[in-house]
């Protein structure tokens, strides 16, 4: 008899059960647990284990792991342990990996609308309206046209995780007017890559483990990776001292939590449901999380590392604005292929329409932060 199937006992049956009281009863009563085996999935992320990107990854996985009552269990690896960084999608949609945690940017080789999910123009507001218009505002279906229908790459894959403004990044010398971009070699990624290349930089793309040994030797002359919990763990104070925030060139992003769609289609709805809400559950606790360890690093790297942090200056700021311009243009009226510039100005046309309208509520019903930290916090005299 299979652990599934159940006997039905007959009247002796019954008269022996009823003798063996409450105990028995209460074996009786006891639910039918499933004995599944637990599907082991391998899950690499593309951050280097050292990084809070990789610990973002864990937490997801953990969320998972405890949520699926023992049937599923996803196993981390750092980037590397089974292909690069800048190949797993690839490794996913093959299923040379059963699943992935990266960033949609990573992938815009393939296609620069896929940068649109990730280092999207900086018309939002904030990462978390953009996770709102992907899951709210259509975004989650222009996502899957693109990768299922557009690239057919077999994948299945969610947004989580709203990533705060990255900084302009790290410098030997002050950036203090648009012309210093001019002929800078600098790492960054996506979009923003585009953005940069516009404004005169010659523009390096490298996963975050290869940044800080490519900044020290002068491969580069500037670069980002993203926050300064990340870029302190990295390394960057040790070969860098300016570090520049406030910018427009990834003004929002988020993770990508990918699958690989032929294996999460095996599985049952409940394990669909726990790895798609885990990674809701994971963006809010990650939302929380860096609240607190990105402005602890931002400050030990100024107060105990010497590290000079210093706003971008706004003729800068305005200078990406008009470079993200001209890059939004062109890219949609590429007429390379059917689907290039229709497909990004279909996402573009999406997102406007998302932003103008919540931007709009939010700049408008949100009384001023700055007035009221100043009232608090700022000092006097």
């Amino acid at each position: 008899m299979s652990d599934t199937e159940t006997s039905i006992p007959g009247r002796r049956g019954l008269l022996k059960v009823a003798a063996i009281g409450a105990a028995g009863t209460a074996v009786l009563a006891m639910p039918n647990v499933s004995r599944a085996q637990t599907v082991t999935l391998r899950f690499q992320s593309t951050w280097p284990q050292r990084d809070i990107f990789h610990e973002f990854a864990q937490d997801y996985v953990s969320r998972v792991n405890a949520m699926a009552g023992g049937r599923l269990r996803l196993e981390l690896l750092a980037a590397g342990a089974v292909v690069g960084a800048f190949q797993l999608l690839d490794a996913v949609s093959a299923g040379t990996l059963d699943g992935g945690h990266g960033v949609c940017a990573y992938w815009f080789g393939k296609n620069k609308a896929f940068s649109l999910f990730g280092t999207a123009p900086p018309w939002f507001g904030d990462a978390n309206q953009m996770l709102g218009w992907f899951y709210q505002g259509g975004g989650e279906a222009l996502y899957r046209e693109l990768t299922q229908d557009v690239l057919k790459v077999n994948t299945v894959g969610f947004l989580s995780g709203p990533i705060p403004t990255q900084p302009l990044g790290w410098f030997k010398a002050p950036i203090e007017r648009a012309d210093q971009i001019r002929g800078l070699k600098y790492r960054t990624v996506g979009l923003a890559a585009d953005v940069m290349n516009e404004m005169g930089a010659a523009v390096v793309s490298l996963p975050g483990g290869e940044i800080v040994p490519a900044l020290e030797r002068g491969v580069i002359d500037g670069a980002e990776f993203s926050n300064p919990s990340s870029d302190r763990v990295l390394g960057f104070p040790d070969v860098a001292k300016t570090y520049m925030i406030q910018s427009y060139h990834q003004r929002v992003e988020s993770f990508e939590i990918l699958f690989n769609k032929t294996r999460y289609d095996s599985l049952p709805d409940e394990l669909k449901a726990v790895i798609r809400h885990g990674a809701e559950s994971a963006s809010a606790e990650m939302s929380w999380k860096l609240q607190d360890r990105f402005s602890r690093d931002l400050q030990a790297m100024a107060q105990q590392q010497g590290v000079n942090v210093r706003p971008t200056p706004r003729p800068v700021l305005d200078a990406q604005l008009q470079a993200w311009d001209r890059v939004i243009a062109r890219l949609e009226a590429d007429n390379s292929s059917p689907v290039n510039g229709p497909l990004f100005k279909k996402i573009c046309d999406s997102q406007r329409d998302w932003c103008r309208r919540v931007g709009n509520f939010f700049l408008r019903y949100e009384a001023s932060p700055v007035i009221s930290y100043n009232h608090f916090f700022a000092r006097q005299g």
